[in-house]
């Protein structure tokens, strides 16, 4: 197998590590706190991104059950605690970490993201997963003009783009519609989040003439502030098209990527 050497930055946070987080975490479910603390801490389970580790004394009385179950993580053991607020319970919501977790971690709790129906970092809504302090994303006008082909079918030819660069996945072209050949897009009812930049508005498949690619393409008509210039823009998977960057074919990042990318941004 041919070895893939990636052409953007990878995570560097090795797994175990454990940092405190400088901001106010809270979090929601059925509508009540469930917790609220300053006290935070991050450890990375894996290098993509961090849980957040609550001080048992900041989450809300009476809310955790222990079903006396012992987890094994890849950090340390846990504790698995029920969720349980009046008539809502969510088994399996939350583990506390056992003695033998990293120092700073032991005796505090991590929730499972679904577990919990709001999460917040000070007053803004976090979705996903939480932001890894590592990672920058950033979104870079760029006149390198952009082609994208499949099958022999242009599907889109771009005189510029919208660079987004996430550390850890390929960069992205983000594209002007104008630019873009509609007629083999169809739009798809799928859905995905991003922490870093929002909710998507819409997906596209792509039809040539000789097979159909489900969901190749999507955007973001409303992101978040930071990735503000990709607004309405399109953008298509590298790990799926030729992409062309000033006439140069770009190497398909391999598809390892791609389920990296899958996991972090999830439906």
């Amino acid at each position: 197998m041919e070895h893939f050497t990636p052409d953007y930055p990878e995570m560097i946070v090795p797994v175990g590590h454990v940092e405190p987080v400088p901001r106010r975490v809270r979090g929601y479910a059925a509508n009540l706190p469930v917790f609220d603390t300053v006290r935070a801490r991050y450890v990375w389970l894996w290098p993509g991104y961090p849980q957040y580790c609550i001080p048992r004394e900041d989450i809300r009385d009476g809310a955790l059950l222990d079903e006396g179950r012992t987890m094994a993580l890849r950090v340390g053991r846990a504790r698995r605690h029920t969720l349980r607020l009046g008539s809502l319970t969510r088994p399996g919501a939350a583990w506390e970490w056992d003695d033998d977790a990293p120092p700073g971690v032991s005796g505090s709790v991590s929730f499972r993201w679904e577990a919990i129906d709001a999460w917040f970092e000070e007053d803004e809504q976090v979705f996903v997963h939480p932001r890894n302090p590592y990672t920058r994303v950033d979104a870079l006008r760029s006149g390198r003009s952009v082609r994208v082909m499949l099958d022999g079918a242009v599907l889109a030819d771009a005189p510029s783009s919208v660079m987004v660069l996430e550390t850890g996945l390929p960069t992205r072209y983000y594209l002007d519609r104008v630019h873009i050949d509609w007629t083999r897009m169809h739009p798809t009812d799928t859905v995905t989040s991003c922490p870093y930049k929002g909710n998507t508005s819409g997906y596209w498949s792509v039809t040539t003439d000789t097979a159909t690619y489900p969901d190749l393409a999507w955007a973001y008509d409303f992101p978040t502030r930071q990735v503000a210039p990709i607004a309405g823009l399109v953008a298509f998977y590298n790990e799926r098209v030729d992409l062309y960057l000033d006439g140069h074919l770009l190497p398909r990042p391999a598809a390892v990527t791609r389920a990296i990318w899958e996991h972090q941004h999830p439906a």
